[in-house]
């Protein structure tokens, strides 16, 4: 609810990950105990990728991250209250992968969006499953390389023992190999992010902060993803995100919205910042 200037956003790359058992779902009772379950080899690959306190503990995935004093005195800056943050999402303990939920931010994610695995529900058979599926993304930070994680995530399966392709697998690689996984890669957008100290910056806080008379809220980078990413950092020029959605807006997710209040902030903000001179 306060005016807020952002100056980055994380990037994203996916991953889609198939285990597999026996080639068609077979009679848990006949084969339980005998066919391997990939539902929960799936599991097992997923739960090793992470410690208890969510972070990845798959080597090198954190290279590169480094926060000075400065850094963590605007990340501090920030006026969030965890245990609002908490109640908001409706939880008990949060991941530790920094300290506090503007730190967390900071490094990448290794997330799944999506797992499944034969029927669930009123649908439910007593089978072993034919394969089971986790459709993983990875949020990105300027440190970090899209396709350099991928390329971490895949030698981790393999190092586990997986025979790792590309497509589903025929019989005779069934027949060769005891473990399969089939990894399709998504895309990258990078990530970008301007210096904290930049003068497009120090402009942009100093005219919010007159024209509503209050400190300026400064976010060195945020969650999502947007797609400008590729064309400024191919420009090398600076750009900032002045957000003018409502925190509760249910981002991609059902009731998605915006408060009317919203577009008139949105329109006093623009108002000022195209009507001042740095």
């Amino acid at each position: 609810g306060k005016p807020t200037v952002v100056y980055g956003c994380r990037g994203i790359t996916s991953l889609s990950i198939t285990t597999y058992g026996p080639e068609y779902p077979q009679h848990s009772g006949h084969y339980g105990n005998y066919a391997p379950n990939p539902g929960l080899q799936l599991a097992q690959l997923l739960a090793g990728m992470k410690d208890e306190q969510g972070r990845v503990t798959i080597p090198g995935f954190y290279d590169g991250i480094s926060m000075d004093e400065a850094t963590l005195k605007v990340l501090k800056s920030v006026p969030e209250d965890s245990e609002k943050i908490n109640e908001y999402l409706g939880i008990n303990t949060p991941d530790r992968v920094g300290q506090f939920y503007q730190e967390s931010l900071q490094y990448p994610s290794l997330n799944i969006r999506g797992l499944g695995s034969a029927w669930i529900g009123e649908k439910a058979r007593t089978i072993v499953p034919a394969t089971a599926t986790a459709e993983l993304d990875i949020r990105l930070v300027p440190e970090s390389d899209g396709t350099r994680l991928k390329k971490l995530v895949r030698t981790y399966i393999e190092g586990q023992g997986y025979h790792v392709i590309d497509s589903i697998p025929r019989r005779e690689l069934r027949l060769t190999h005891p473990r399969i996984a089939t990894l399709r890669e998504g895309s990258v957008t990078d990530a970008f992010r301007t210096d904290l100290d930049n003068a497009y910056g120090n402009f942009i806080v100093k005219t919010m902060g007159s024209a509503f008379g209050e400190p300026v809220v400064q976010i060195r980078i945020m969650g999502g993803t947007v797609p400008i990413a590729p064309f400024i950092n191919e420009l090398k020029i600076p750009a900032f995100i002045v957000p003018m959605v409502n925190p509760d807006n249910n981002q991609h997710s059902p009731n998605e919205n915006l408060r009317i209040g919203q577009i008139d902030y949105g329109i006093r903000v623009f108002y000022h910042l195209l009507g001042s001179q740095m």
